[in-house]
């Protein structure tokens, strides 16, 4: 489970989170919605212990990955990007590579991708590992509906293979609707609304 209670940051004199409670359940797929500066990403870079909070006690798993709002690519192929800490799961990636539409560009240099390629291959470079918790900041913000159609499939295969929790942020309905079972609206860093759970369209 994941649990925050009384957690704050402040930056200059400006508090940019404020999170008196927040649980979220083993397996869950919450998404964090919100107009920009509302905390998401703030929420997100806590939970994956790039950025630490000024005050309060947080319960989350110590096996994390976290894909941050401008994906990066390092040097080499696509394919050898997504292959990174996973030297051993060349079939797996190449299958990750081809259910992205990526398979024609699994040679070309990762640094020459377009934005949503880019955004497309560093997902793929998360989902070749397991883990308990998945954060994903915005991970379809380059994407046309194919694109997030494409990424939709991808984490339900995902969650299916790991059975792992799943927080994301996002400005688009379709990844909301058919990712997640849980909405979460900030506003000014504070928990506006909290939708609970809906099923999950196919």
């Amino acid at each position: 489970m994941i649990e925050l209670r009384n957690v704050k940051k402040i930056y200059k004199d400006r508090t940019v989170l404020d999170v008196p409670a927040l649980c979220i359940q083993d397996g869950g797929s919450v998404a964090l919605a919100g107009a920009n500066g509302s905390g998401k990403t703030t929420l997100l870079r806590i939970l994956a212990r790039v950025l630490r909070a000024d005050s309060g006690t947080i319960t989350a798993p110590d096996d994390v990955l976290y894909l941050p709002q401008r994906p990066y690519a390092f040097r080499g192929s696509v394919l050898d990007n997504v292959l990174i800490g996973a030297k051993d799961r060349r079939e797996q990636a190449l299958a990750l590579i081809g259910n992205m539409e990526l398979s024609a560009l699994a040679d070309k240099q990762a640094q020459s991708l377009s934005g949503g390629e880019m955004q497309k291959m560093a997902l793929c470079r998360l989902l070749i590992r397991p883990c308990a918790l998945l954060l994903l900041d915005e991970p379809t913000a380059a994407l046309d509906t194919e694109g997030t159609e494409l990424v939709c499939r991808a984490l339900a295969q995902y969650k299916a293979r790991t059975d792992c929790t799943v927080v994301f942020s996002t400005h688009t309905p379709q990844l909301t609707e058919k990712a997640a079972d849980r909405l979460i609206q900030l506003r000014d860093g504070r928990i506006e609304t909290d939708h609970g759970v809906w099923p999950v369209k196919e």
